[in-house]
């Protein structure tokens, strides 16, 4: 492949209105973003000005790949993946994560553990922030403090809900799954898009990219409060905590929930970032690009996806991991010894279910997001009963599913141990679980939809096959109409 240079060395854009190849400097959505040149001494850039420069270049590189490589081919696809729900299949383009069967997910080429190590931090804190994360994944660069604090004060500006957003929340029952109460709020605030109105003006597509910008940022901003309030509603007393402009996004997401413990705070933002992105393929994920592709706005694109998660087979499992092991831990009665946890293990799978938890499509190893969960609570809570007996189940689970035979990775992965932690600092309400889940997920997929518009994505359209089609190509077999 060639190198490629930048095509634009003063890089200079505007958005444009009215014909979507003609630029209308009148119209009040025009936006401008230069380069150094706009920028005092010393200042920095913004994540929105240096995501600006890059577009370029990445426009570039996938136009040459396109070019010189558009024939070449990178996958085929077998009768077991199209009957097997399309797993393994190479087919979306998703440059924020890679899962590696033995590191684990990384993060724009960052596993966990480096992100642990190099990302920045607050003052005292050991955990990263999660907003830089978003930073990354636009950028691929790790942002400095200084940028991190100013990607968090900007979502802190952002972070105001439409009051009718919040009527809609107050007049839905208490009995609605918190899941769907946030994918309703999500949709509710379509009517806020700043795409859609730019779009219905004519703006250019290559400008597609700016009011999607601006849509995501306000969704981030806002993910908290929705989040928070639905908590509150459903079981609490319907007041959100505090909110302090000048703090981290998870330090405000604790507190709007109701917390102001510091291990708390720091649990969050361990957990936003873990949860954050895990490739482009899984329900979340793919449900906003596709969904996405059809140019609908941030907020309808993410409230489809938030329907995908709330699946039991998705965002689901980590509750099911935690009434499984609150299950056990009453049938055990503290006793955590290998040989009754063993036989509890071979009830479980001899009764033909599964050890929630455990297993992972691509993972061959522990999910290094499983052992940072570990960590945390080794050390803030060593003791805890619930941890003790997540621990004991971790010594003997894997030598039990290796001797049965039928799981290919017999190691926990995420969900085994995130639910845990969450009952320690008192979060028992397991149905909001996955609420956690989609407010960490928004940085990984709707950093995505950013990069989708800024590269001109298209419209998402695979191919589909009966199953007599399918047997035609397998075999000649006669054309004989299938009754299904």
């Amino acid at each position: 492949m060639p190198t490629l240079k930048n095509p634009h060395p003063h890089f200079e854009l505007h958005t444009t209105c009215g014909s979507r190849n003609e630029t209308n400097t009148n119209d009040s959505f025009v936006t401008t973003i230069k380069k150094d040149s706009t920028l005092d001494a010393g200042q920095e850039k913004t994540l929105k000005e240096k995501f600006s420069e890059i577009i370029p270049y990445k426009v570039q590189e996938l136009q040459a790949l396109k070019k010189e490589y558009g024939n070449r081919v990178i996958s085929e696809v077998s009768v077991e993946q199209v009957l097997g729900g399309m797993r393994g299949i190479n087919s979306i383009l998703w440059d924020g994560s890679l899962l590696d069967p033995i590191k684990g997910i990384e993060l724009k080429g960052y596993t966990i553990p480096e992100i642990k190590q190099y990302f920045p931090k607050e003052t005292n804190s050991e955990e990263p922030l999660p907003e830089a994360l978003f930073w990354l994944f636009l950028t691929g660069e790790i942002p400095t403090k200084s940028e991190a604090k100013l990607l968090s004060k900007e979502l802190s500006r952002r972070a105001s809900v439409p009051d009718y957003v919040i009527e809609i929340l107050n007049r839905l029952p208490k009995t609605l799954h918190p899941m769907v109460q946030l994918s309703i709020a999500v949709a509710a605030l379509d009517s806020q898009s700043k795409f859609n109105q730019a779009y219905s003006q004519g703006v250019s597509k290559t400008n597609y990219w700016i009011y999607t910008y601006e849509d995501v940022l306000d969704l981030l901003a806002m993910l908290p409060i929705l989040a928070a309030k639905i908590y509150a509603n459903t079981f609490k007393d319907g007041q959100l905590g505090a909110f302090d402009p000048d703090a981290d996004y998870a330090k405000n997401f604790a507190t709007l929930l109701g917390y102001d413990n510091n291990d708390f705070i720091e649990l969050m933002r361990l957990y936003l970032t873990i949860h954050a992105d895990h490739e482009g393929g899984n329900v979340s994920a793919h449900t906003t690009h596709l969904v996405g592709s059809t140019l609908t706005s941030p907020y309808l694109a993410f409230s489809a996806a938030l329907d995908g998660l709330s699946g039991p087979l998705h965002g689901g499992a980590n509750q099911e991991v935690l009434e499984w092991l609150l299950n056990l831990k009453e049938k055990l009665n503290g006793d955590y010894s290998e040989e009754t946890i063993e036989a509890h293990l071979w009830d479980t799978l001899n009764s033909g279910r599964v050890i929630p938890g455990y297993g992972h499509a691509v993972l061959r190893r522990t999910d290094p997001r499983y052992l940072t969960q570990r960590e945390f609570a080794s050390k803030h809570f060593p003791d805890y009963d619930l941890f003790r007996l997540v621990s004991a189940v971790y010594n003997v689970a894997p030598a039990v599913l290796t001797k049965h035979g039928k799981s290919k990775n017999p190691w926990p992965n995420v969900d085994a141990h995130s639910g845990v932690l969450l009952q320690y600092y008192g979060l028992t309400e397991v149905s909001f679980y996955t609420v956690l889940f989609g407010v960490s997920r928004a940085f990984g997929v709707l950093s995505q939809l950013i990069i989708d518009r800024a590269i001109g994505a298209p419209i998402e359209r695979p191919k589909s096959l009966t199953t007599q089609r399918l047997k035609e190509i397998i075999q000649d077999v006669p054309k004989v109409k299938s009754r299904m």
